[in-house]
């Protein structure tokens, strides 16, 4: 099987037509930050995942 690199985080953004502005201003983080984490480049901490899982649910 082929490696790919898998983000959650952009995968979940897209089929909420949400974008990484949407996510920055919900968590009050730099839009900067955000699509790092969209690239693979950073990966948020264990605290900010449960706050992208808090903000998930105000997506529908």
């Amino acid at each position: 099987m082929e490696d790919k690199d898998f983000n959650r985080i952009k995968v979940v953004l897209v089929e909420h037509k949400r974008t990484a502005r949407w996510l920055s201003e919900a968590l009050g983080k730099d839009p900067a930050t955000v699509s790092k984490w969209c690239t693979n480049t950073t990966q948020p901490s264990l605290e900010t995942l449960f706050k992208i899982s808090e903000s998930r649910k105000n997506m529908d």
